[in-house]
């Protein structure tokens, strides 16, 4: 919640359109990709299935929701908007692949 937290205010700081609660509430809900591939790494303890599940749960999080972000800052400065959107990601996902 505070990843999405930080995220949100980032947008809000680089003069993005968005109220802080419907961005946390899109971040939680492109998060989900991820939370399915944690569960299916828990039950699966194969290291090659979870880094693809990881990866495909990723990819599917990260297009979702900087899709949404890149249009709510303004044209010059998409850059710093989407990169802490990639990078709350990377961290969650590589979370799950050390766990």
């Amino acid at each position: 919640w505070v990843g999405s937290g930080v995220v949100t205010l980032n947008a809000l700081l680089l003069r993005g359109q968005i109220s802080f609660f419907q961005s946390v509430c899109v971040l939680g809900y492109c998060i989900f990709p991820l939370v399915i591939a944690a569960f299916c790494s828990m039950l699966l303890q194969n290291i090659l299935l979870k880094v693809i599940f990881v990866c495909v749960g990723f990819t599917w999080s990260t297009g979702a929701s900087v899709g949404f972000m890149s249009e709510l800052v303004p044209e010059d400065r998409k850059g710093l908007g989407v990169y802490p959107v990639w990078l709350f990601y990377v961290a969650i996902a590589w979370m799950i692949l050390i766990a």
